[in-house]
């Protein structure tokens, strides 16, 4: 069986579901972005700089720049440049690498750690918020759902 969406292509129920998916992880993204800038404003950050924060907090050692555009799968200049913009801001540093010798590792500076620690505080206080009365297992679900998919794109 298959069902007719309005550009009249032919999907299967699942293909247009999962059509669906995107356009709403597309519109809760760019919500998203915004509440990121509002919550990381004060401390003078914005979504991209906190998201990179982020990559380098849940990382399990140093990562190249590479390695952390792959990971969040984002461009690598995109990242670069974030990473250039906290460099000067004095929240991160290079440290040589030693499996590489142009593509040095960025780690946290303790200002860089404080901050990210700060905007960790106040992310909390508002996913709380926004999870309260959502069920636990609808979003692990969710997740699960999300991960399986990411990682079928990941294998294209």
């Amino acid at each position: 069986m298959s069902v007719k969406n309005m550009t009249s292509e032919i999907h299967s129920p699942a293909g247009l579901l999962f059509t669906q998916l995107i356009l709403e992880t597309f519109r809760l993204n760019g919500r998203l972005l915004v509440i990121g800038d509002n919550l990381t404003k004060d401390l003078g950050l914005t979504s991209s700089r906190w998201q990179i924060l982020g990559a380098i907090v849940q990382a399990q050692a140093p990562l190249t720049v590479p390695s952390i555009a792959r990971n969040m799968g984002l461009q690598r200049q995109s990242v670069q440049r974030t990473i250039d913009v906290l460099h000067k801001e004095g929240l991160v540093f290079f440290e040589d690498n030693p499996h590489h010798q142009k593509a040095k590792l960025v780690t946290l500076t303790k200002a860089g750690d404080a901050i990210y620690k700060k905007v960790s505080t106040i992310q909390t206080t508002w996913s709380n918020e926004m999870a309260s009365g959502l069920d636990l297992q609808d979003l692990d679900r969710v997740i699960q759902v999300m991960r399986v998919l990411r990682e079928r794109i990941d294998e294209t």
